[in-house]
């Protein structure tokens, strides 16, 4: 009878830590399933936290903020965060034609600096306030190419109470024509030069002479396969040009399958007014140059007042230029207050092979499926 209570009751135990087993290997397999929908990079725990904020369709901010993110980690020791758009009924995989959805913006209330690469985004309220929250703070602000319109809010489709910061805002107050113009300085106005035909050499503005931020570069070293856009003159309030675009035309074949379209930054001729254009578009793209990079500040209603560094150079295929990556690592120093070195690290970090900057139809996205974790 004895024999017979220790069976049961062994069987009992046994079958109790099975079950139990086997729960553990559920949870644990739960756990290995749960994508990820943003990177991580620590650095030192003495240095800022960094929050990169992607989401555009053209230039490839997808692929052009993690390389920033671990050139910033591993070169310089920042701690940075970086957020990708995703359609929320595919979390971590990423697709920057999906405007309506950027997961872990939450991370800006522990952030030192916003770097944003965005482009016509309609967010919703909640993920919004995150970014209203941390301009209200006052940290400094890196916008990057087409962030100067970084959001649109239609009415008729998305109402938002938020509809302030889009491109296209037209009320009679600071946010009058968005986040580009109000925060960065300028919304969008045109490309300045041929798209995909015409390059971007970045020369040092008048007064700009000797700025941190152009530490370690020499004059020409700036270069990126994007056009120059337009902007106008001058900036508004406190804003302070650092680098003009000196437009450059291609000397090599167009090539579309090409990453950097034939062009490269050995090209050396400077556009002039192209004799076959008509109407408003006969001018000499050098005539003014634009500003490609400035500083300003801004202030939004009842918040603190905050540093901005904006560019619109950036496309992931302008981060294969040296130059161009110091700039950008320069800025972030200079952002945060902190020295900037007399010449950054900015070698690249592991395998960076960008891809050519071009829309994409929706079906790219749903046959790359691309996850947010094959970038880290």
């Amino acid at each position: 009878m004895k024999s017979l209570i220790y069976l049961l009751a062994a069987t009992i135990l046994c079958s109790c830590g099975s079950s139990t087993t086997k729960t553990n290997e559920e949870a644990s397999n739960t756990v290995a399933e749960a994508p990820q929908q943003w990177l991580t990079f620590e650095g030192r725990s003495d240095m800022p936290n960094v929050v990169l904020v992607s989401g555009d369709e053209e230039y490839r901010s997808e692929e052009a903020l993690p390389q920033i993110a671990k050139i910033l980690s591993l070169r310089h020791g920042f701690n940075c965060t970086v957020l990708f758009a995703q359609d929320p009924e595919k979390p971590g995989i990423i697709n920057p034609n999906y405007l309506n959805n950027i997961p872990g913006l939450d991370q800006l209330q522990s952030a030192d600096m916003m770097i944003v690469f965005l482009r016509f985004r309609a967010l919703p309220d909640e993920q919004m306030q995150y970014i209203d929250d941390y301009l209200k703070s006052g940290k400094p602000v890196l916008g990057i190419r087409t962030s100067t319109h970084a959001f649109n809010f239609n009415e008729v489709d998305f109402e938002s109470k938020f509809a302030h910061y889009s491109n296209y805002y037209e009320g009679e107050d600071e946010w009058k024509e968005g986040f580009g113009r109000f925060i960065l300085g300028e919304k969008w106005i045109s490309h300045h030069g041929s798209h995909r035909h015409q390059s971007t050499r970045g020369l040092t503005a008048p007064g700009a002479e000797g700025h941190p931020i152009l530490n370690g570069i020499a004059e020409g070293e700036i270069w990126g396969p994007t056009d120059v856009y337009g902007v106008r003159l001058p900036l508004p309030g406190d804003s302070q040009p650092i680098i003009l675009g000196q437009v450059i035309n291609r000397a090599g074949e167009y090539d579309e399958n090409d990453v950097l379209y034939g062009m490269r930054i050995s090209d050396n001729e400077v556009a002039g007014i192209d004799p076959e254009a008509k109407g408003d578009k006969k001018y000499d793209p050098n005539q003014p140059m634009m500003p490609v990079a400035w500083t300003k500040s801004y202030q939004i209603p009842e918040g603190q007042k905050g540093k901005v560094f904006a560019t619109t150079l950036g496309a992931s295929t302008d981060l294969l230029t040296e130059g161009t990556r110091r700039m950008m690592v320069n800025a972030v120093f200079w952002c945060l207050n902190l020295e900037v070195p007399e010449r950054a690290n900015v070698d690249i970090v592991g395998s960076y092979q960008p891809t050519p900057f071009a829309f994409v139809d929706a079906d790219y996205w749903i046959n790359q499926n691309r996850s947010v974790s094959s970038l880290k």
